[in-house]
Parts: structure tokens; sequence; C-alpha cells
């Protein structure tokens, strides 16, 4: 096949591939403007990017989290991007062929994006306003950029300089309205403002005596804030202001409630150490943390608006629409579930929920603890499903029983002699009765236990072996409340939690 000739005025080159670029980018950087400028938390990119998330299947989600870990966000939000320069540059080159088709290109992506933003949860209309203005950027840059070369025939030296200089122009403008985008953000700005004024009537207890052992290379008992893991399928974090935040409590109840932030701060709290771990957690993995939270409790106030008979779940919904079934059993007996407004002694960050998330000891996280929540409906599991379940996940996620080893690292190089191992073992709301340790598939022999306050957070464990020089393998299991040692047969995250003994290598010399 012979290749289509152009006029010299519109041979598809660099120069139109580059104008395709810059006004993409140019659109995008203005539309992404007026979202920060508008508060607006969906813009196109976070909304092509939330809308991937919500098409893929529970299965390749999970392979995918275990690829990259918690990464996953950042690689897919630059995915999306990469994709839409090679379309930008697709739609230059078009332009130099048929001027109109350009024009084409641009008017699907921004109604891509349109109907991107409108399918997130609690969309508005005005949440497309940053689409149009990205779209009528679009439409006008292009033939702006474009217009020297195609009207000299054929391109002369100051044609092309009128392009470069148009074409500069466009980066500049791409640039400057990239950094208002940040500049504006005055939803998020204004949030955290509100957030550090807050003077909450919690408490930050020391961490109880011999929780914390103290062990080098060993995570702290209490997890800080900021290194608290984090999962959710949020692409844009709600900005939610607690001055007019309310929580909505019905379904099967004999009296709906609506509570705005100070109701729950006016109400008696409760405070607890409690742990939280994350479904997908592999063995011997990471996502879990410990820390103090401060709330109030959900048994008060579904006791409050009356549970009628037949009921056995509430469906927990957040401000970015994500939901999820919990069993109502597990926020009615007597463990610490609560309505959280604080974590380690202040309000909640806005990346762990705030204003108001929910916490449920002894449940994964998948079907109890949502962020920014808005709504509790009392409910029943027949009649509902929610984000994970639809996934492949199963209905009610009770945590398992999971020990890791902290030190020393797999792989690393130690003295032969007498080892020092540490790691952390849980099972909320159950409790740890012992950890018992094996080298080289040898005996298992018990470690230390720190102190804990109750069964609801994790243990840190300590003990000492006797290696030789060489290469040596160690494991870990626990033993739970009732005796039973951790099982070892392997199974997956899916559907309800990996199972199996956690171990590292490591070489004595």
């Amino acid at each position: 096949m012979t290749e289509p000739s152009y006029p010299a005025r519109a041979r598809p080159g660099f120069g139109w591939g580059a104008a395709g670029v810059v006004t993409g980018l140019t659109g995008l950087a203005a539309s992404l403007a007026t979202a920060s400028l508008l508060g607006v938390r969906v813009n196109p990119v976070v909304g092509v990017a939330e809308a991937v998330i919500q098409i893929t299947p529970g299965p390749l989600a999970e392979r995918l989290i275990k690829l990259v870990g918690q990464r996953d966000k950042p690689l897919l939000v630059t995915g999306v991007v990469v994709v839409l320069l090679l379309l930008f540059w697709y739609a230059g080159r078009l332009a130099a062929r048929r001027p109109g088709a350009s024009q084409i290109v641009f008017l699907v992506l921004a109604a891509l994006g349109g109907l991107a933003v409108l399918t997130r949860p609690n969309a508005l209309p005005t949440d497309l306003v940053p689409v149009l203005v990205g779209g009528v950027v679009w439409l006008a840059l292009m033939p702006w950029l474009t217009a020297r070369l195609r009207s000299a025939a054929p391109v002369d030296d100051a044609s092309r300089r009128a392009f470069l200089l148009r074409l500069g122009g466009g980066v500049l403008a791409a640039g400057v309205l990239g950094g208002l985008s940040r500049f504006f953000g005055r939803g998020r700005r204004a949030v955290e403002a509100t957030r550090k004024l807050l003077r909450l009537p919690i408490t930050m207890p020391p961490v109880p005596a011999g929780a914390d052992l103290g062990i080098d290379g060993q995570p702290p008992w209490r997890t800080p804030a900021s290194s608290f893991y984090l999962i959710h399928t949020a692409i844009g974090l709600p900005a939610v202001d607690p001055t007019t935040w309310r929580l909505r409590v019905h379904g099967m109840v004999e009296k709906e409630l609506s509570l705005s932030f100070q109701d729950l701060v006016d109400r008696q709290l409760t405070e607890a150490w409690i742990t939280l771990n994350c479904v997908s957690n592999p063995v011997g993995g990471d996502l879990v943390g410990n820390a103090w939270w401060s709330g109030v409790r959900i048994a008060d106030v579904l006791a409050e608006a009356g549970v009628l008979p037949g009921a056995d779940a509430v469906k927990q919904t957040s401000e970015d629409g994500w939901n999820c079934g919990t069993p109502l059993g597990a926020l009615t007996d007597d463990r610490n579930a609560m309505l959280a407004l604080g974590m380690n002694g202040q309000p909640l960050p806005i990346e762990h929920g705030f204003p108001v998330r929910m916490i449920v000891p002894g449940l994964y996280g998948y079907v109890s603890a949502t962020k920014w929540l808005v709504d509790l409906e009392v409910t029943r599991f027949q009649d509902f499903s929610a984000y994970w379940t639809d996934r492949g996940w199963s209905e009610r996620g009770p945590v398992k029983i999971a020990s890791r080893i902290d030190v020393p690292r797999s792989g690393q190089r130690v003295p032969a002699g007498v080892l020092t191992v540490a790691g952390t073992a849980w099972q909320q709301h159950s409790g740890v009765r012992g950890v018992e340790l094996s080298v080289d598939g040898g005996p298992w022999s018990p470690a230390t236990l720190g102190t804990v306050p109750d069964t609801d957070t994790w243990v840190q464990w300590r003990g000492e072996v006797r290696v030789s020089a060489g290469d040596h393998q160690l494991q870990v299991r626990a033993i739970d409340a009732a005796g039973q040692p951790q099982t070892s047969v392997v199974r997956d995250v899916v559907p309800d939690g990996a199972t199996g003994l956690a171990g590292i290598s490591f070489t004595a010399t």
C-alpha cells in the first residue's frame, strides 16, 4: 500500500503532533484548575481513573494490587495520562490530514470525561463545568496553534517561527494553569484548616507498659497516622466540611436519625486501642496498624434508632459512594465498634476518613471500616450487595489469626550464635494466647509476648534461637484463645483473607 500524499503545508510532521499534545495538556490543565477553583472532587482524570477501578473485576484488581502494592492509584492515574497524551498526539497528526478530524477526537474525549464524571456517586450537574471548560480550550486552541502551518504554502521560516511562538505560549499556559490547579485547591485547604481548629474532648494515653518491646527494627506498637496503611478506591479524596456533614441512619428502624458532627461530639465518647487490618494483606504483610481511636459507640446510636426484627446487616456508605455490609451483631455486641472522630488523640486525618469513619474490631476493613461515612442503612444481607462482595469477596469478613516476623528481615545476614527474633501477631476481638517459632523445620518453641490492654489489639513478641553459620529458614505461628495453632494451609486473600505461616530466609555468618 502506498503512503497517502499531502500538500506540503499539511504533512503530518512532528509539529502537528506536538500541537495536539500542547492543546490537550492546556485543556486538561484548564479543566483541573476549574475543578480546584470550584471545589469539585472528581475532575475528568479522577473520574476516568475511578471508572476504571469501578469496572475492574475483583480478582484482577487483587492481582494488580499484589503486583504494585499501594502504588496502584498513582500508576493508574499515570496510565490514564499516558493514554491521553497518545490520543492528543494522534489528534494533532490527524489535523494535518483533515482539519476537522482533530476536533472530533477532542469532542469524543470531552464526552467520555463528562460521562465518567457524571457516573460517579453523588455527582452534580455543576461537576460538568470543568469538563466543558477543558473542551472549549481544546476546540479553540488547536486551530489557533496550527493556523500558520496550514496557511503557508509551503511552510516558510516565518511561519515556523510563528508556530513555535504559539506552541511555546501554549506550553506556558498549560504550566500556569497546572500550577493554579494546585493553588486553587480550596476545598481540601478549607477542610484541613477547619480540622486543625477542632478541639475534641478526646485523649492520647501513653502506650501501655510492656506493649512495645523496643526491639530495634520492629515497628512501634502504636502506629503513627502518617505510616498507617491506606486502602480505598477514591482517587480524589473527599474533603468533607464537618459543619455541614450529616449521618443518616435509616432502613429497618423505628425512628430515622440525622446526626450532625456536633451531635456526635456532644455524646458520651468512647476510646480504645484497636488494630485494623486489610483483607488483602498477604501472609506476613504490612497492611495492618494499631492506633488509639476516639468516637461514639454505634450500638448506642442503633439502640436510639430502634432496630426492627429481621434485620441482620448495616449497609455503610461513604461520601464518595463506596459501600460495604457489616453484620449487625458485630455493631451491637460488647465490642467497641464506633463512629470514630479521632485517631491518636487528633481529629481524623482527611485520608483516614475525616470527619467520621467506622471502626469495628474483629472484622476486615472491606466489610466495616468505611471512611468519610455519611449513611447507615439497617437492612438484611439478602436485600443488597456491596462493593467488594460484588467482586468476589465473602459477605462477612471476620479477621483470621495472623503473625509475622519483623526482625530479622528476609535475606539479612546475621551473626551466628544466639539470635534475637521479633514480630507481631493479631486476631482482634478474640486474642492471641501465644506465639511459637521453628528454625529449619525443627520443633516449635514458645516466644515471649508483650502486654496488651485487651484482645482488640495486636501483640508484639520476641524470642531467641541458636543458629550456626549458614543459610536458615525461620517460621512463626500464633496460638489462638482456644489453644489452636495458626493453620499452615496456604490460601489466597480472596475471598476472605489469606492463611498460611509467615517465614523468612536469612544467613548466619
